[in-house]
């Protein structure tokens, strides 16, 4: 049985999570649309003025290598 995308996404997060966390922030999957991932970022990565960067380059990146039908990681 293949698995769905929301699961595809959930594991790819939970091999992106510890590196967020060593930093003090952690990261929540709120839903996917369309190809569209929005998370959370918590903790010191909510605050954290590299957060946009850091999303972009880590998480979104990631995500993408990882699940190749997500098109774009979204903060909200």
């Amino acid at each position: 049985m293949t698995e769905s995308m929301d699961e595809r996404v959930t594991k790819a997060l939970e091999t992106i999570r510890p590196m967020l966390q060593a930093d003090g922030g952690d990261i929540q999957l709120i839903g996917i649309k369309d190809g569209i991932v929005q998370v959370q970022l918590r903790g010191a990565c909510g605050t954290c003025p590299m957060a946009q960067m850091t999303l972009k380059m880590g998480v979104e990146k990631e995500l993408k290598r990882q699940v190749p039908e997500v098109k774009e990681v979204v903060a909200i």
